[in-house]
């Protein structure tokens, strides 16, 4: 652990007056780590030589692809220079700015009073600015508007500070500007921080309650918990109790994150820090729960955190078989560290013992499967991402369907599939291509506003399963990159709906299986048939591979026999000899085909299942 500078004071109970709890939020590349970095420096917190960029971005997949994946607290203390004399104490929260990650932020901005709202000067106002800003006016944070990146050529401050005013409702004159990578106008914006934003409110001699708002799991000292004080005080060595769980445990340790863990003899109201309790059951300490002390503790919990949807399954399997139990346990320890993952056992024909994961989007996916082989030296498989669908038979009764080999066979009344609202950000001029996009992904137009004379919002109601593929891919490609996508779900709606069956020499082969809409169930046929003739090695025998709806089969390729040349000794002579060879071998062709079954190799399985197609989209989202 570094040494932390000599100029730091030891943390201790702090006057909740001179507390202020602030994340910072905005899309994903305006700067927010950047910003961090300097706020780090800045504050004295870290020293110059142990500087490093992204310093609050732990992971090796977050350096690596430039993203916040997990928010990350921070206390610093600052004198703001209209006060020299008192020192306050920010907690700060760097937020992610992916649509995948909301429910990261949105944990991030209940254990907050204020949020520092990031806009790019040179890239304005994008599609997940707007999501985050509206999570923090329903928290009912104090905003402040702030304009990174000032130093670029291309940067327009007063055109975006115009556009960021008219949304928030405030003058463009408050709108600061600042530039996070040379550190211009740093100062002013925590001088603005202690002056807006509000301290935190609560009752120091009440019961103590704690809301946990992060967890992470060390090997080497168990779970450690991160909270935020809102009544009362927690002391080290005292007995907790989890409210929900009724678990008691002995606080072992207790701290300020400045940056690096530095402990102190306890945290007291609006203080946000970790706990240790030496606890290495990782369902023992529950996002969103609330932490009192055993004796005197409190009687009503802190409410909580919704519990997030997911929106994308796919279903994970280890390469071995025998690496079953590691991946169970590494979804548990990940779990902990990821509160949006939710996850159950599932069997396959083809791929053995694994799970069915359900992430809240593509990116998700990736990053997910990404830490779970690096983390934990897994090597996996992930099946194409799909999503839930409700279907209704015809004799009223109802069915879940996370996994096409889950779909019933019968009369079906109706098929129900999850819709997003898609809100869309982009120039003008890209207008005609988003909106034939959309209109071919079965996409209905809810409306559309201009934000200033070139930038224009489109809003759609879009089908979630025509989203989760290459949707992102191609909103990209139609506008040169300059759109942004962000999307909430708002429940379901019937659709015409099938399912597409793989059949080798006429068995049905579950594995392959896929739900499809109605008008392009032929197209995906046909695609999945001729991968699979090219995939799948000749036999002794001729193998017809089809794509059937229900009985009727709308697409056939054929994989053909390895022949013999039964004629390489006929040379010359009758044709009625050549014949007669002919004849004896197509006999025992026949006799084969009927005793004989289609080896797939594993090779095809994964190559048609994986997701790599998917992968590959969510890969260009950084």
């Amino acid at each position: 652990m570094p040494a932390t500078p000599s100029h730091v004071p030891e943390p201790s109970r702090t006057d909740p007056a001179l507390i202020r709890n602030f994340c910072i939020i905005a899309h994903i590349d305006h700067g927010k780590s950047t910003l961090a970095d300097r706020m780090l420096q800045l504050t004295g917190v870290v020293e110059q030589r142990q500087m490093r960029a992204q310093y609050l971005d732990r992971m090796d997949i977050e350096r690596e692809r430039g993203i916040t994946i997990k928010s990350q607290a921070v206390r610093l203390p600052w004198a703001p220079t209209r006060d020299p004399g008192n020192t306050h104490i920010l907690n700060m929260i760097d937020t992610p700015g992916h649509v995948d990650f909301t429910y990261e932020v949105s944990r991030s901005l209940a254990a907050c009073e204020g949020t520092v709202l990031l806009v790019d000067a040179a890239q304005g106002i994008e599609a997940q600015t707007l999501a985050n800003l509206y999570l923090a006016m329903e928290n009912d944070l104090t905003i402040i508007p702030v304009l990174n990146k000032i130093d670029l050529p291309a940067a327009q401050p007063e055109k975006f500070a115009e556009e960021l005013a008219n949304l928030i409702g405030c003058d463009p004159d408050d709108v600061l500007k600042v530039s996070a990578k040379t550190g211009l106008g740093v100062d002013a914006l925590l001088d603005r921080v202690v002056e807006r934003i509000p301290a935190p409110v609560g009752v120091a001699d009440a019961p103590a309650r704690a809301m946990i708002f992060d967890s992470v799991y060390d090997s080497y000292r168990g779970v450690v918990t991160y909270v935020r004080v809102v009544d009362g005080q927690l002391n080290k060595r005292e007995r907790i109790r989890m409210m929900s769980t009724g678990a008691t445990h002995e606080l072992l340790e207790i701290g300020t994150n400045s940056p690096e863990m530095l402990p102190a003899d306890g945290l007291g109201v609006g203080e946000v820090g970790y706990l240790i309790t030496g606890v290495k059951d990782v369902r023992q300490s529950k996002v969103g729960d609330t932490i009192t002390s055993q004796a005197k503790g409190a009687e009503v919990p802190l409410g909580g955190y919704k519990d997030p949807k997911p929106m994308v399954f796919s279903g994970l399997y280890p390469l071995d078989g025998s690496d079953y139990p590691d991946l169970r346990e590494a979804l548990d320890k990940l779990q902990l560290n990821d509160a949006a993952l939710v996850y159950e056992p599932e069997t396959s024909a083809a791929l053995g013992f694994g799970f069915r994961v359900g992430f809240l989007g593509l990116l998700h996916l990736d990053v997910v499967r990404e830490r779970l082989e690096r983390e934990f030296g897994l090597d996996l498989i992930a099946t194409a991402p799909n999503v839930v669908y409700r279907v209704i038979m015809e004799d009223g009764s109802e069915t879940t369907v996370t996994n096409p080999s889950e779909f019933p066979e019968g009369k079906i009344a109706e098929v129900y599939e999850p819709v997003v609202r898609a809100t869309i950000l982009a120039p003008t001029e890209f207008i005609g291509a988003i909106m034939e996009l959309c209109q071919t992904r079965r996409g209905a137009l809810l409306g559309m506003d201009y934000l200033s004379e070139d930038r224009v919002e489109i809003r759609y109601t879009l089908p979630l399963a025509e989203i989760v593929f290459d949707f992102f891919d191609q909103l990209k490609s139609k506008t040169r990159g300059y759109a942004s996508l962000d999307y909430e779900p708002t429940g379901e709606q019937s659709s015409s709906l099938v399912k597409v069956d793989i059949l080798l020499h006429g068995d049905k082969v579950d594995a392959f299986s896929a739900i499809t809409h109605k008008d392009q169930a032929y197209a995906y046929g046909v695609r999945l048939v001729a991968k699979l003739r090219e995939l799948i090695p000749r036999q002794n025998f001729e193998v017809p591979v089809q794509a059937a709806v229900g009985s009727r089969v709308i697409a056939r390729e054929t994989i053909r026999a390895i022949r013999k040349d039964v004629l390489a000794k006929c040379y010359g002579g009758d044709i009625s000899r050549k014949r007669k060879l002919l004849e004896k071998q197509k006999e025992g062709k026949k006799r084969m085909k009927m005793v004989g079954s289609v080896e797939v190799p594993q090779e095809a399985f994964i190559a048609v299942l994986s997701s790599d197609d998917g992968a590959g989209s969510a890969k260009s989202k950084k």
